[in-house]
């Protein structure tokens, strides 16, 4: 089972998850890391789950294009959409900086907000 370790609010929280398993998705059903993940919709559409991985960066897949159109060039500085990711090694990943980071809005989500 992979081990996932969290840094949030200057505190680490660790735990094992089940291979495979998605973490906005075990925070939903208040598992493990719940309530310690920051998540909103879990489509990567609202990017209120994005994290900066720490570790093990290499055993993750390639971003898909959610993550693409909403980090845009947060991707190059190591971060992630974590309702984007299955996880199946172990994994350290960091939301402290959460509030300091913004995704990028796309060009859509510009104009939608500009049309009222």
């Amino acid at each position: 089972m992979p081990n996932i370790k969290i840094h949030k609010g200057g505190e680490a929280f660790e735990g094992e998850v089940p291979a495979n398993s998605n973490l906005v998705v075990r925070a939903g059903i208040r598992q493990f890391p719940y309530p310690h993940l920051s998540y909103g919709c879990g489509m990567g559409k609202c990017a209120k789950c994005m994290c900066q991985i720490i570790d093990t960066a290499e055993s993750l897949p390639e971003p898909n294009w959610k993550e693409k159109k909403m980090l845009g060039p947060k991707l190059a500085e190591g971060y992630r959409l974590a309702c984007q990711l299955w996880i199946n090694d172990d994994l350290e990943i960091s939301q402290d900086s959460q509030q300091a980071v913004q995704a990028t809005p796309t060009t859509q989500q510009k104009v939608h907000n500009a049309g009222g």
